[in-house]
């Protein structure tokens, strides 16, 4: 029988986050002797080094502690659930939950819901990190985050994924554009003009594939890894774009305006997922807060004038 503590657990976390016993000390408000030894006894028990020690330089992971760390950080995660669960069976949805979402979608979503998660449960403290869809993975992988929102688009097998609206593409003009009052815009209308390309994956190939699907190739003249940048440089006339991802607003930073057209063709929508492990059990804040999600991300993408967007 394996023999360790969850507060061994909790010291190891610690350490390796802050790459110093020394720090994960002050964190704690333990003793350094008593994380050193806690971490050297779980070391004896499991039978490897966790960590590397560098004298005065901090602590380092081994390649048996990155693995286990993971491990570490889904226990202690399940052990804080059981511990509110086991105190008050009324005491309602409450603890801290990581979330991660896609760059792009972000500063549309997560301010709306991190206020309704703190309205529904006062108790729950959400952290946010935002990245590209390789970031997310990663961070699920290494247990830095819980929950992901993200694109369901060319994801691995150990990541579990629950689709909760579908985005359907549409063509970004300058309102000086000679279709801007068109009803809708087939691509082939556009294909001499400059395209700027939100260049960041899965969307890079998820654009570009939008137009190989009409067998079509357009004119790439910029790219940016911001979606502001692009709707900024299509405001300023430089050319167009296609996005997934709509702002209620159709003005950019500097204040240009521009305009959203359907697009006539038969085109791809693409789909926002709730995603994590596949398998670790998810924590009753992590339920909570996919319910959430199923409940009310199809509004919150939704463009001012559509009452709701397409729910999956």
């Amino acid at each position: 029988m394996i023999r360790y503590t969850l507060r061994q657990l909790e010291y190891f976390e610690m350490a390796a986050h802050c790459r110093s016993i020394a720090a994960a000390s002050q964190r704690l408000n333990v003793s350094q002797p008593s994380i050193s030894s806690a971490i050297r006894k779980l070391e004896a028990e499991l039978g490897v080094d966790l960590l590397i020690r560098h004298h005065a330089q901090g602590v380092s992971l081994t390649r048996a502690g990155a693995r286990f760390l993971k491990e570490a950080r889904n226990l202690l995660r399940l052990g804080r659930e059981l511990h509110l669960e086991a105190g008050a069976e009324d005491a309602g949805t409450s603890g801290t939950l990581a979330v991660g979402c896609f760059a792009t979608f972000a500063p549309i979503l997560m301010p709306r819901l991190i206020a309704e998660v703190s309205q529904r449960h006062p108790a729950v403290t959400i952290t946010l990190e935002e990245g590209t869809q390789t970031d997310l993975i990663r961070l699920l992988r290494g247990g830095d985050i819980e929950v992901a929102l993200l694109y369901d688009l060319e994801l691995p097998e150990d990541i579990q994924v629950q689709q909760v609206a579908r985005l359907v593409p549409q063509v970004l003009l300058p309102a000086s554009h000679r279709l801007a009052s068109a009803p809708s815009v087939r691509l082939e209308s556009l294909i001499d003009e400059p395209f700027i390309l939100l260049d960041i994956p899965p969307s890079h190939e998820y654009f570009l594939g939008l137009f190989r699907a009409l067998g079509l190739r357009p004119a790439i003249k910029f790219s940016s890894h911001t979606l502001e940048t692009v709707r900024g440089m299509v405001g300023q006339g430089l050319g167009y774009s296609i996005l997934a991802t709509r702002p209620r607003v159709d003005h950019t930073y500097d204040g240009a305006s521009v305009v959203v057209k359907p697009i006539g063709n038969r085109v791809q929508s693409s789909a926002i997922a709730i995603a994590r492990l596949a398998k670790v059990r998810p924590t009753r804040t992590a339920l909570s807060f996919e319910s959430l999600c199923r409940e009310r991300l199809a509004d919150l993408l939704a463009a001012p004038e559509q009452p709701r967007a397409v729910l999956a």
